[in-house]
């Protein structure tokens, strides 16, 4: 599924944009999202069947964060993929989980909500056809350039889940992002750096169209933010 799925690591960071983000240094949305940012970037993928060990496929997944307002939330757009066209992923302080909605091959809309445990997101929906509750688990490896996206079924009145189907995604332009042995970084959210913008002739970077856009909307104000973060040692 999404798996989803586009790219800046999973650095606790303080967002140096308040405003953009909708809450101050303790919006619980902002520091919920900042625990998966490492699913922003493109992504590469091999997907398998349990069903059908022969069957193996390519998918491309690009994530990105995404700003209206003060509302903040991570989309997805899976152009090649076998069940999903796009996907937004949110979280919802009130019932401290995360939504994840996807719109299937048939343009169905799919709710799942989950929660974030020792870098594993687990999402799950119940199936009103079939009463079989489905459930997508995401992680990231390798230092967050790979994205492992698992999906199980669990059949009605079962205890255990069936892994039925699996995407293990490959991170693209790492060796871009890079500049010798650091890795560039994301002058809105502090993560990976992917893209590169520009003000006044100096070069900075993004990790995401969604990050491009708010830097374009005011480079002034994101680069002064940004700057005193990392005088203050952030």
């Amino acid at each position: 599924m999404l798996f989803l799925r586009s790219s800046c690591t999973l650095l606790a960071v303080t967002l140096v944009a308040g405003q953009l983000f909708g809450g101050g240094d303790d919006d619980p949305t902002k520091e919920a999202l900042q625990e998966i940012q490492s699913y922003v970037g493109s992504w590469k993928g091999s997907g398998s069947s349990e069903k059908d060990k022969t069957a193996i496929w390519k998918e491309t997944a690009n994530w990105g964060w995404r700003f209206k307002g003060k509302e903040v939330f991570f989309a997805a757009d899976m152009p090649d993929s076998k069940f999903f066209k796009k996907g937004e992923l949110r979280y919802i302080p009130a019932k401290m989980i995360f939504q994840l909605a996807v719109t299937d091959l048939k343009d169905k809309k799919l709710l799942f909500e989950g929660k974030l445990k020792k870098n594993k997101l687990t999402l799950e929906r119940l199936d009103e056809g079939t009463k079989e509750t489905h459930q997508v688990t995401i992680n990231t490896a390798g230092d967050g350039d790979r994205l492992i996206v698992r999906f199980l079924v669990k059949p009605e009145n079962r205890t255990l889940f069936n892994l039925t189907n699996g995407i293990d995604y490959t991170r693209e332009g790492v060796t871009f992002a890079a500049a010798g042995n650091k890795k560039a970084e994301c002058v809105v959210t502090g993560g990976l750096g992917t893209m590169t913008v520009s003000f006044k002739g100096t070069t900075y970077y993004v990790c995401c169209s969604g990050c491009r856009d708010a830097f374009n909307e005011n480079p002034e104000k994101i680069i002064k933010e940004y700057l005193a973060k990392k005088k203050a040692g952030q």
